[in-house]
């Protein structure tokens, strides 16, 4: 069978689908863009159903056109029951003795991509009978024999009839195969914090534990399973040292002496100091068998002849490595801390920074492996409650009361909190901090007998302890629950220590566990060598009990470096193109390839300690900074800069909009941009200026710090018109091989290219939706300039929801709507064509969420264009990118200055083979791996919006560089490996904030742009249920937080509508 085009099954152009179990048909071939092809299925024979359109022919391209590619259009013509001549349900019939389907099958089809080679089948290790497997997963080839039709029926309703079944499990659908590894680029080695590991030759058994009374803590879990070893490992458990998961599940590397067994464990309660005898517990805890661990599944997913990864295998191998770790430090997640590990430093409001590594055991295509990566995170300082919340105010609270705000602060910061009492000597009890009383200490009475006679909590604590509290202004903490609770005056607390601080850090904290945490490369290795020695695998009683070998040497891996493409700039510089190197350039001598016009603009300053000629002056060098890059900009303002108070923003925005207006508005001309000087600490300043100029007034804007309007130097400027260029409609370089058409698979034939992102709030903060962003291209073939669109979803929903939406209209009737649509149509606008191809890249999704991801936003992409035309369905590649990961690259040699760059990171572009991840899911693995930029810190996707966005200039080079994954989970465009890897590679040579490649592919990267900025959209909230979300670039102290959600609690509301004339260009730039 020769190769062919993949297609969803029973969507628009060159589709078809067989019912399940259809006789030997004719096998009709479908005529689709390309030619004709046939689609085989493993059961039935050949099938023989095809694609028929119902009704009359459907009207000419250029009737088509003009009747459905327009803006939020209604789908009336899709109406229930019958189809128009603009868009004609699709009918499939079953040939041979299958006939036509009466229905969907009970078993989802297979939405397999169409190979080259037939698919085999996948081997699939049989188990010793009568052992279950660890959740076993039916065979692949009988999801494979079983399908069902995929379209929809002539009744189905008009949001129904651009509808695709999809498979229920992740069974039915296997990802793409990889097409070759590449063979661009320069060939070298490099080193990867993955330490291989030998696969045990052992016989894993799981066992279900039932511990009575329920244990829900992890801990006390752990302390019966360890007395339960102690005491009967050489007798009951026949010698075996289990590993246990904490929870519910006991492993051992090979059978225990019985198949179920009760045991009764006595346990003493925490000795408190009060030299009392402790009391005792008793547990009763059931182990009963449950499944054995196939090794043998998993040699063969590592080999390449299975598709599945034996989730349980992985699960066992994790949790038998994890378990000294946990006895050791402080687990959290897949990361142990301790003050062990290195140095404690202080972040600030009574927070510290503790050391800690990363673990977790990876099937890769050269083996298993070990990733352990160097971690730091913040705890909770243990000190006495008064020294915290003095901190944390950063204030003196011994002589007076706290405010209404003060009070708030330190509930939020202290709820949930475990201290232990200091008043009564050497007797230590611990509580749980529940909140603050409302009153001060002195106020507080409770009752003291069924009589109704009441104590204060100040004579209390006279009387009963002898203890004279000397801060009653302030308010006691209040533990225990609400119906009975307990209070304890703040002098008398200290924060026990160990206790991790899982809320939102502030900038200066951030900051400072950044200036701890950033390695270079070399101390970076150095620190992760000496960490596995530490650990000593090879003497872990648990790894050895288990089996399990571990190397202590870095993986060495082959590695290519991608060349850097040639950029084209405007011919009337002095420099037309240039050759980036080492991943950077400069605008010296350099015009931007097409110059953006601002002939009215204004200036307005929020600092104080900026004077009016100061700021006057800097907006002029600014302007002349334009024009020097090549922008058609005007050196004065239409009105003078003007100081407002950051209090008074949005009024002083919207007066001085109003005050320029006026002087345009007979001129029949518009205010083109704003310039905001703002105070280097400016809290919710930034945020507010956004919402206003973008949702309220439809003007882009560009900020800049104080401190940056006093350094003034050609970096600063050229940086700045660099990111108004593109907020005003113009580009700043595109790829030569672009304009010369020579991108393979993208500038043959009309292309958009897509970026996705959801961002979602911080923990502790459940009101506060998720934000997805949809950016795409609009400019072709050189694909660089991209408009945006922002929308609010379910809070911690990572599907994106307002891909493509159907809502029903009294008057217009069914309307089609979402991003995907409206990009589409402003793409057609835009260029004058429709896209034959899509390329989408989706940021910020897990390997566990691959298969949902995939389904929905594709199934979603198909209704979108399907609603534009009939039979519109443009060849799609579906690309993940990754950055969340623990994988780091090192130079094979530190020393040689050929392979490295002056901070010491490996060379951008460079890409790396054989190390990938395999996920859960047969996955073609295209990991593109261009290293971030040089000089560019290493900082968490948050991070960087916090410390980044306004900041013009580039951090000096510090850190390691943290490479990109990506994963390929659909591609109808049959991109060959050396394309796709160049493609993504000169791609992240376009990114319009600096000149410097980065790691995330433009698109990708403006979507999590946009998604931060979006967030100052909302509505503000003044409940204390949270601290506001700052997006990129939006350093923030306010403890005001933004929701859109009901004031009920009940849907999101949706964002505010951007301006057109916003959302037209990157404005989030």
């Amino acid at each position: 069978m020769g190769s062919w085009r993949p297609r969803l099954p029973g969507l628009g152009e060159g589709s078809q689908a067989a019912e399940p179990g259809g006789g030997r048909g004719p096998g009709r071939g479908v005529r689709g863009r390309g030619g004709s092809y046939h689609q085989q299925f493993p059961q039935g024979g050949r099938g023989a159903g095809y694609y028929q359109g119902q009704g009359a022919a459907p009207p000419s391209r250029g009737a088509m056109m003009s009747q459905q590619w327009q803006p939020a259009s209604p789908a009336g013509h899709l109406g229930h029951g019958q189809a128009s001549r603009g868009m004609l349900p699709p009918r499939y019939d079953g040939g041979g003795r299958g006939g036509r389907g009466t229905g969907p099958s009970l078993i989802g089809p297979e939405l397999r991509q169409a190979m080259d080679t037939s698919h085999e089948p996948d081997n699939i290790s049989s188990s010793e009978p009568g052992s279950p497997e660890l959740s076993p997963r039916a065979p692949t080839m009988e999801v494979t024999h079983m399908l069902r039709d995929m379209s929809v029926q002539d009744d189905l309703s008009t949001d129904q009839e651009i509808m695709q079944a999809f498979p229920v499990s992740s069974n039915s659908y296997k990802f793409p195969h990889r097409p070759g590894s590449g063979s661009i680029g320069t060939r070298c080695l490099v080193k990867a914090n993955h330490f291989f590991a030998e696969l045990p030759d052992k016989d894993l058994h799981q066992y279900d534990v039932s511990i009575t009374p329920e244990v829900t803590s992890r801990i006390v879990g752990r302390s019966v399973m360890e007395e339960l070893v102690r005491l009967h490992k050489a007798s009951y458990l026949g010698g075996r040292l289990p590993a246990y998961d904490g929870r519910k599940s006991l492993y051992t590397a090979g059978p225990l002496p019985f198949t179920s067994k009760e045991f009764h464990i006595t346990l003493l309660e925490e000795d408190d100091g009060s030299g009392l005898e402790r009391r005792q517990k008793t547990f009763k805890v059931v182990i009963k068998f449950a499944a054995r661990a196939d090794l043998h599944r998993l040699e063969q997913f590592i080999a390449g002849r299975q598709a599945e990864a034996p989730q349980e295998a992985l699960q066992v191998l994790d949790i038998v490595l994890r378990e000294l770790p946990t006895a050791r430090y402080a687990p959290f997640g897949r990361s142990f801390f301790s003050p062990d590990l290195g140095r404690r430093r202080s972040l600030g409001e009574g927070l510290e920074s503790w050391r800690g590594f990363y673990q977790s055991i990876r099937p890769t295509q050269m083996g298993l492996s070990l990733n352990i990566d160097m971690s730091a995170t913040a705890f909770f300082e243990p000190l006495p409650v008064l020294d915290f919340v003095a901190q944390l105010l950063n204030t003196d609270i011994h002589s007076r009361p706290l405010s209404d705000a003060e009070r708030v602060k330190i509930k939020k910061a202290l709820r949930g909190v475990k201290v232990e009492v200091t008043h009564r000597g050497n007797m230590r009890r611990k509580y749980r901090i529940a909140g603050l009383t409302s009153q001060a200490t002195r106020e507080l009475t409770f009752p003291v007998d069924q009589g109704g006679t009441v104590k204060s909590v100040v004579q209390y604590f006279q009387e009963t302890y002898g203890f004279a509290i000397q801060h009653t202004y302030l308010p006691c903490l209040q533990v225990g629950n609400q119906q009975r609770p307990n209070y304890l005056p703040m002098e008398v607390c200290k924060i026990v220590e160990g206790q991790r601080y899982s809320k939102r850090l502030n900038q200066s904290q951030i900051r400072a566990l950044l200036e701890e945490t950033c390695q270079r490369p070399h101390d970076r290795e150095r620190d992760i060598i000496q960490m596995v020695n530490h650990n000593s695998y090879h003497e872990d009683p648990y790894a050895k009990e288990f089996g399990i070998k571990i190397s202590e040497r870095l993986a060495s891996i082959e590695a290519r470096i991608l060349p850097a493409p040639r950029l084209k700039y405007n011919e009337t510089g002095r420099e037309k193109d240039c050759l980036p190197r080492v991943g950077q350039w400069n605008m010296m001598n350099k015009k931007m390839v097409n110059g953006g016009r601002v002939r009215s603009w204004m200036c307005v300053n929020f600092a104080r300690n900026v004077q009016e000629s100061v700021a006057s002056g800097f907006c002029r060098e600014l302007a002349r900074m334009c024009q020097a890059s090549g922008m058609d900009f005007a050196l004065e303002p239409i009105l003078p800069t003007m100081y407002a108070h950051p209090d008074q923003a949005e009024r002083a925005l919207k007066a001085r909009f109003h005050d320029a207006m006026n002087v345009l508005g007979p001129q029949r001309k518009e205010l083109e941009l704003l310039i905001g000087i703002l105070p280097d600490n400016n809290g919710s300043l930034y945020g507010d200026l956004k919402r206003v100029c973008e949702i309220d007034l439809g003007l882009v804007s560009q900020c800049c710090l104080a401190k940056q309007v006093f350094k003034m130097n050609k970096q600063i400027l050229a940086n700045l018109a660099l990111k108004i260029n593109v907020k005003v409609g113009g580009r700043n370089t595109v790829l030569v091989d672009a304009v010369s058409r020579r991108i393979p698979l993208v500038t043959d034939r009309p292309t958009i290219i897509f970026g996705a992102d959801v961002t979602h709030p911080h923990p502790g903060e459940d009101s506060s939706p998720s934000i997805a962003a949809v950016v795409a291209s609009q400019d072709w073939p050189e694909v660089t300039k991209y408009a945006g669109l922002v929308s609010a979803q379910s809070h911690r929903q990572e599907l994106i929801e307002d891909l493509y939406k159907v809502t029903h209209d009294p008057q217009r009737g069914t309307i089609c709507g979402g991003m995907i649509r409206e990009l589409l149509i402003s793409f057609k606008r835009s260029t004058g064509q429709k896209p034959q191809r899509l390329i989408f890249y989706r940021d910020g999704v897990s390997e566990g969420q691959f298969y949902q991801v995939l389904l929905h936003e594709l199934d979603a992409i198909r209704k979108a264009c399907a609603s534009l035309e009939a039979n519109y369905q443009p060849q799609v590649t579906f690309i993940v990118v990754q950055k969340r990961h623990h994988t780091r690259l090192f130079a094979h040699n530190h020393n040689d200055q050929n392979s490295v760059d002056r901070s010491g990171n490996i060379l951008p572009g460079e890409y790396r083979c054989g190390l990938e991840d395999l996920p859960s899911y047969r996955v073609r693995l295209l990991p593109l791996q261009p290293c971030r930029h040089q000089g560019k810190r290493l900082l968490p996707p948050f991070v960087r919006s916090i410390c980044k966005a306004r900041v013009e200039t580039i951090s000096p080079p510090q850190g390691t560089s943290r490479p990109a994954h990506y994963h390929v989970l659909w591609d109808e465009n049959n991109f060959t490996a050396d394309a796709l890897q160049t493609l993504t590679n000169n791609l992240c040579y376009t990114y319009a904030r600096c000149t410097r490649s980065v790691s995330i592919v433009p698109p990708a990267y403006y979507a999590h742009l946009a998604a931060f900025r979006a967030r100052f959209y909302m509505e503000p909230d003044s409940s204390d249920s949270g601290s506001m979300v700052s997006g990129r670039g939006a350093p923030s102290s306010s403890s005001t937080s933004r929701s859109t959600r009901a004031a009920t609690g009940g849907a999101v509301r949706p964002l505010p509508a951007l301006k057109d004339s916003v959302k037209r260009v990157m404005f989030y730039c």
